[in-house]
């Protein structure tokens, strides 16, 4: 099997640890009888026709689907708030069905936001969780299913600021290359539903939620803008956020207003102890999954870290210098010894700027070297990386990684440890766990050593492309798109998995 499709395997593999169903099922547990339960992570909650349900993501179509399976005729009603086409596509995509509601479900399914972008659809879904969770009483248990998505299927703006106002901002904002952490702190901010907003909403209700992190670190607050949390972000902190990126002085009035008056006060610190919040899957979850295939393939396998994060740039030459090192590793002499210090200072200075939690990558490599013998190595990390956005091209931050890895190891072939790269055969992989990378139909896109200088051959500038962060427009053009990522919504959203693969050729 060739690299290309190993990687595809190991990515596959990831998704299928994630998807929300099965994870959903280990998470909650009905027990019947005289006195029926809720069991959520061994917390007991009385049943007694009283349970409802709300929820919003690219994964909770899925979780509304377990969940009516095991909570059969004690749910009451629903809403769900999920992207735009989803139903049709798990329809008609294989072995989807069993993402879709029951013919005569009492969940309500509300499809929005179009290229994850909050829209009129999911302010109407919003509208209608929001109303839900107002007319619940003391004796009800609300359980919300959150997934990554979530805020821009939960678009519920604080008045006088109008929605295209809210997604302005934080279509800039994603422009100019904010985090998400900055980014669901300005949406908490101007939200009447984020940051704790609906938990308050549901009170004096017992709210039960499970979250499937979609944010490095799995931050409560953070993943969809955290509905059922409280903030612990200050309307101070968005001040900074606006500043860092020069936008606080061309504000609409009514962001101005929302941010300086009395109509923060929504963020204020309350008692949530009506509120039980569960995380049950995330990224490293994924990774593990994909560790263990990988060396089931026979690879020699070593999990970076789950919080890969930093401009796609500075990050595509973090794995250069990674890639670079392991072939280095495997060959002898006072030369190579020289060449290896050389890279490890750059790689170490490199890993100062990012600032990844919990990366060592000399360490790590040390450790790997020791125990290389011959075998191939797979290299995985997760993550989200951020995009600075200079030009009008189509794209997304996976695939653009994946070409900048590939520009990354071309000019590394003109320098002293181009001999040893050529004497590997390396493949790269960027993708996507929700399926779709950015505005694309893609999850991502491989790449190897030798894609630069096959486009080249073909007439294409890498360079160019990169320049108007068009990498969809070069990967579907080049060689007829083999190189894309394309698996679907996968009804999942646990950020993105990165591997790296390398043999030896003949190997």
């Amino acid at each position: 099997m060739a690299l290309q499709e190993h990687g595809l395997h190991l990515f596959r593999c990831a998704v299928a640890r994630v998807l929300p169903g099965p994870m959903l099922k280990r998470a909650l547990v009905l027990e019947t009888g005289e006195c029926p339960r809720l069991v959520l992570h061994g917390r007991p909650f009385e049943l007694r026709r009283n349970l409802y349900l709300v929820g919003f993501g690219k994964a909770v179509l899925g979780m509304a689907a377990a969940a009516e399976d095991i909570l059969g005729d004690y749910l009451v009603r629903g809403v769900i708030s999920v992207p735009q086409g989803i139903q049709k596509l798990c329809s008609t995509q294989e072995g989807e069905q069993a993402m879709l509601l029951k013919p005569q479900s009492r969940i309500q399914v509300m499809e929005g936001a179009k290229h994850n972008l909050p829209d009129r659809a999911a302010l109407k879904a919003a509208t209608a969780i929001q109303d839900l969770a107002e007319g619940l009483t003391a004796g009800d248990l609300l359980l919300v299913l959150i997934s990554g998505g979530g805020s821009a299927l939960l678009p519920a703006p604080i008045p006088p600021v109008t929605l295209e106002e809210k997604e302005t901002i934080t279509r800039l904002l994603a422009s100019k290359g904010a985090t998400i952490h900055e980014l669901n702190t300005i949406r908490k901010a101007l939200s009447l539903l984020k940051g704790g907003g609906l938990a308050r909403a549901a009170y004096p209700a017992q709210v039960l939620s499970l979250i499937l992190s979609d944010v490095i670190g799995d931050p409560l607050d953070i993943i969809a803008s955290g509905p059922t949390v409280a903030s612990s972000h200050s309307v101070q902190d968005c001040f900074h956020i606006l500043t860092k990126y020069n936008m606080l002085d061309t504000l609409p009035q009514s962001v101005q207003t929302v941010l300086s008056g009395s109509a923060t006060g929504h963020n204020t610190p309350k008692d949530y102890s009506h509120v039980f919040n569960v995380v049950i899957g995330s990224n490293r979850l994924a990774l593990e999954e994909a560790r263990c295939q990988a060396e089931e393939l026979g690879y020699l396998t070593l999990v970076l870290s789950d919080a890969v994060c930093g401009e796609v740039g500075t990050v595509a030459r973090l794995y250069s210098l990674l890639i670079q090192l392991i072939c280095l590793s495997a060959v002898r002499g006072a030369q190579t010894y020289l060449l290896k210090d050389k890279v490890e200072a750059a790689l170490s200075s490199l890993e100062a700027q990012l600032a990844i939690p919990g990366l060592n990558c000399t360490d790590a490599l040390k450790a790997l070297q020791e125990s290389q013998a011959g075998r191939p190595v797979c290299l995985l990390a997760g993550g989200e990386t951020t995009v600075q956005l200079r030009g009008s091209g189509k794209g997304g931050r996976n695939q653009e990684l994946a070409l900048r890895v590939a520009l990354e190891l071309h000019r590394a072939k003109s320098t002293e440890a181009g001999s040893f790269l050529e004497e590997y055969k390396v493949v790269f992989l960027s993708g996507g766990t929700d399926g779709q990378d950015g505005p694309t139909e893609a999850a991502g896109a491989f790449s190897s050593q030798e894609l630069v200088h096959e486009a080249e051959q073909e007439g294409f500038d890498v360079g160019t492309f990169l320049s108007n962060n068009d990498s969809y427009t070069f990967f579907t053009e080049f060689q007829r798109g083999r190189h894309l990522l394309m698996t679907g919504l996968t009804g999942t959203n646990v950020m993105d998995v990165h591997a790296v693969l390398i043999r030896a050729r003949g190997g």
